[in-house]
């Protein structure tokens, strides 16, 4: 991974990048979206590491973000690839109201926020295997994130998952992709400053979603694939 070419690209918008830093620490105060509230911090573990996986998101694609939370990584991803399509999908109302904020603020174009649950969304007919890519950082362990994210996949995109060192997580998770309809393309270890080791692990989507999948009631956590 070229990490100085990272560096560059948040560089390049470093403004937009400088107004997401201030509205995310204003909210923070009110919403407790982070425990990472300083500048250094934002930048190295929220900036840079969510732009990390960006040459794997596919031209124009349609992604849909699970638990988008503070933004990470979809809004550093939409500011850097303005031909992303994003959905955010997020249970929390007061997070929803920041991510609305933050869209408005910023003059994203292209980005929608629903406040749903993972799970039920994935139900929804509107929103069922109809994205090229489904992202996730920091929201479960890979297996449990699996059941929540390849549901809204197509057949031929990609879930992406951001992880920190999760050897003994992508072991546990090979159970999940194979009833899911999920194969590991790719496996991306890499380590950023201020990061420690770093996992992008790319799945892709190589046969429909059991309809019984995600099974709902909190089993994705409790009882894991």
């Amino acid at each position: 991974m070229d990490i100085a070419r990272l560096h560059s690209l948040l560089n390049d918008y470093s403004d937009k990048f400088t107004q997401f830093g201030e509205l995310l620490k204003e909210h923070n105060k009110m919403y407790n979206l982070t425990s990472i509230c300083d500048d250094e911090g934002i930048y190295f573990k929220h900036f840079l590491d969510s732009v990390a996986g960006e040459e794997y998101f596919f031209k124009g694609a349609s992604v849909a973000e699970i638990g988008s939370g503070g933004g990470f990584p979809s809004i550093p991803l939409k500011i850097v690839r303005d031909d992303l399509k994003f959905t955010l999908v997020e249970s929390t109302g007061k997070k929803c109201n920041y991510l609305n904020t933050v869209v408005d603020k910023l003059g994203l174009s292209g980005v929608k926020v629903l406040n749903i649950r993972a799970e039920d969304g994935a139900k929804d007919k509107t929103l069922r295997e109809k994205f090229d890519i489904c992202c996730a950082r920091a929201v479960a362990r890979l297996n449990t994130l699996a059941e929540y994210c390849l549901p809204y996949v197509k057949v031929g995109g990609r879930f992406i998952a951001y992880k920190g060192d999760c050897e003994d997580e992508l072991e546990e998770a090979a159970n999940a992709f194979n009833i899911l309809g999920g194969e590991i393309e790719k496996v991306v270890r890499y380590e950023l400053e201020n990061c420690g080791k770093r996992t992008l692990i790319i799945v892709k989507k190589v046969c429909a979603t059991p309809k019984s999948y995600p099974r709902g009631q909190g089993k994705e956590r409790k009882q894991p694939l």
